[in-house]
């Protein structure tokens, strides 16, 4: 899991050929242009999910993981707060097709989105995304799918 801000996304180029791509069409960008949905980037490898999202209470909220793709999540307007954790515990079975399993467990670290932020979770980490920050409880938010 990585956190930063956008302004310093050029430093993870390396990190893997498909963030590379990721990095140079957010340079050339406006996220607020997009349409809600996805739009392609590079095929099945690198694609963005654009999307209104209610916010829900962290607390009891399941996370998320992936197998496939790493998750680059960006607020547009708003501000969400996320949670991270390295164990936790399956409670349904993973769907291949969506690349998305569901799993309780304790919270390790959190943070929140917006202000130019963003998050990247891997493949295999847990996620809790898309959690009330305050007194926000609705963001427009980007979810770049990267291919690992």
């Amino acid at each position: 899991m990585v956190t930063d801000s956008l302004q310093n996304l050029k430093q993870y180029r390396g990190l893997h050929k498909n963030m590379d791509t990721v990095i140079d069409f957010l340079k050339k960008c406006d996220l607020t242009a997009l349409p809600d949905g996805k739009t392609v980037i590079d095929g099945e490898r690198v694609f963005v999910n654009v999307m209104e999202a209610d916010l829900r209470e962290a607390e009891g909220a399941e996370y998320e993981y992936h197998k496939r793709y790493a998750d680059l999540q960006i607020d547009i307007s708003g501000s969400e707060y996320w949670e991270w954790t390295d164990k936790a515990e399956f409670t349904d079975t993973f769907q291949e097709a969506s690349d998305c399993g569901l799993a309780a467990g304790r919270s390790r670290c959190g943070g929140t989105l917006g202000d130019r932020s963003f998050a990247l979770f891997l493949p295999e980490e847990f996620h809790k995304p898309s959690c009330k920050n305050g007194s926000h409880t609705h963001v427009r938010k980007a979810v770049v799918k990267i291919e690992m």
